[in-house]
C-alpha cells in the first residue's frame, strides 16, 4: 500500500503562500517591465551609463517604494473586511447561537455529508471553537491566519527591487549593442521561468507571456525615447 504524501500545503498555509507568492510575483514583474521599459526609452535617446543609471535607480526607488504603499493598502483593506466579517459572526453566535448551529449544519450538509452527521459535525465543531468553525466554513477565514499588510508590503518592496536590479544592469552593463537582447533575455526569459518554478506551474506559458508583455512595453518606450532623441528633447 502507497503511504500518503503531505508535501502539499493545505489549508492556511496554502492561502498564505499563495498570498506571499502573488505580492512577490507581482513586485518583481512589475519592477522587471516598468524598470526595463524606463531604461529602454532612455536607451533610445541616448547611450549614456550614468543617464541611464540615474533613470534606472529613480525609478527603482519610485517603484519599490509605490508597490510597497499600494500592497499594504490593499491588503490592509482586506484585512479591516475579514475583521468586521469575524465581528459579526462573533455576535450572531452570542445572539442566536441555534439559528447558527443550523446554519452551520445546513452549510455541511451542503458539502455532502448526510443531515445526521453534519448535525453531529457542527456539534462538535461548536463545541471547540464555534468562531472559528463558522469563520472556515462559511466565510472562508482561518482567524489564525489573517492576511498582514506589513508582510505582503515588504515581499512587494523586495521582489520589486531584485526585479528592477535584472534589467537595470542588463541596460548598463553589456556594450550599446547589446543592451536590448541583454535586457529581454535576463529580465523577463529568467523571471518568467523563475515565477513558474516558484508557482508549480509549465514555465513555457509563464515564460512567453512574460516575454511577450515586456517586449511589447519595451518596444514602445524605446520608440518613445527614440522619436525623442531624434528631435532632440
Amino acid at each position: 500500500m502507497t503511504e500518503p504524501t503531505h508535501d502539499e500545503a493545505h489549508g492556511g498555509a496554502l492561502g498564505s503562500r499563495l498570498n506571499w507568492l502573488r505580492a512577490a510575483v507581482l513586485g518583481a514583474n512589475d519592477g522587471i517591465v516598468s524598470t526595463a521599459g524606463l531604461v529602454v526609452g532612455v536607451a533610445g535617446a541616448t547611450e549614456s551609463r550614468s543617464a541611464l543609471l540615474t533613470a534606472g535607480l529613480a525609478g527603482l526607488l519610485a517603484g519599490s517604494m509605490s508597490m510597497a504603499a499600494g500592497e499594504y493598502v490593499s491588503v490592509s483593506t482586506q484585512r479591516d473586511s475579514e475583521m468586521a466579517a469575524l465581528a459579526l459572526e462573533r455576535r450572531e453566535l452570542r445572539e442566536q447561537p441555534e439559528a447558527e448551529l443550523r446554519e452551520l449544519t445546513e452549510l455541511l450538509a451542503a458539502r455532502g455529508l448526510s443531515r445526521e452527521v453534519a448535525r453531529e459535525a457542527a456539534e462538535q465543531l461548536t463545541a471547540r471553537d464555534a468562531l472559528k468553525a463558522h469563520a472556515r466554513v462559511e466565510l472562508g477565514i482561518d482567524p489564525d491566519e489573517l492576511t498582514n499588510p506589513w508582510n505582503a508590503a515588504w515581499a512587494s518592496f523586495l521582489s520589486f527591487t531584485v526585479g528592477a536590479l535584472l534589467p537595470l544592469l542588463a541596460i548598463v552593463l553589456p556594450p550599446p549593442g547589446w543592451r536590448l537582447a541583454v535586457t529581454v533575455l535576463a529580465a523577463l526569459v529568467l523571471t518568467g521561468w523563475t515565477s513558474a518554478r516558484l508557482g508549480a506551474a509549465a514555465p513555457p506559458r509563464a515564460v512567453v507571456r512574460n516575454v511577450a508583455g515586456g517586449a511589447l512595453a519595451m518596444a514602445v518606450t524605446y520608440g518613445a525615447g527614440s522619436l525623442l532623441g531624434a528631435v532632440g528633447v
